[in-house]
């Protein structure tokens, strides 16, 4: 007999069939189509989502700076918005937004190895309560008159 009975929670079970999710994990890879689509934006974006990237885009851009300034305030602000900001931030937001999915990937493991440490502390903890319990229930049985 024990004195207590630990039901566990399904989501421990499907837990341990699933890795944490993480932002490479999130790719459609159901089809050759999905997979060349995926393959082929995650090349893309690496080699447009980096800081060498935006520098080579700032240079073009400044190619057609003289332009933009002879052609007055117009199309001085034209240039700005149109050729550099879109053409140079571009790369910074992709690289910015690779950076920040790393991150959270980092985020996203820690958090599930931190969720496996206490669930290995709270069986330990169930276990340690159930040698306590069986101890308990050896030394009830043998004071005299103790009822169960």
């Amino acid at each position: 007999m024990s004195l207590y009975t630990h039901v566990p929670h399904p989501h421990i079970q499907q837990r341990k069939l699933t890795a944490p999710v993480t932002v490479h994990s999130q790719h459609r890879r159901a089809s050759r189509f999905d997979r060349f689509n995926a393959y082929l934006a995650v090349k893309i974006t690496d080699s447009v989502g980096t800081m060498w990237c935006a520098y080579a885009f700032a240079l073009l851009a400044f190619v057609s700076l003289p332009a933009a300034i002879a052609g007055g305030v117009g199309t001085l602000i034209s240039w700005i918005a149109q050729t550099f900001l879109q053409l140079v931030l571009l790369s910074i937001i992709i690289v910015g937004q690779k950076v920040a999915g790393r991150a959270a990937d980092k985020r996203a493991i820690a958090t599930y190895k931190d969720a496996e440490a206490v669930l290995h502390e709270a069986l330990q903890i169930q276990e340690h309560l159930a040698a306590q319990d069986a101890l308990l229930m050896k030394l009830e049985a043998r004071i005299p008159g103790a009822t169960s």
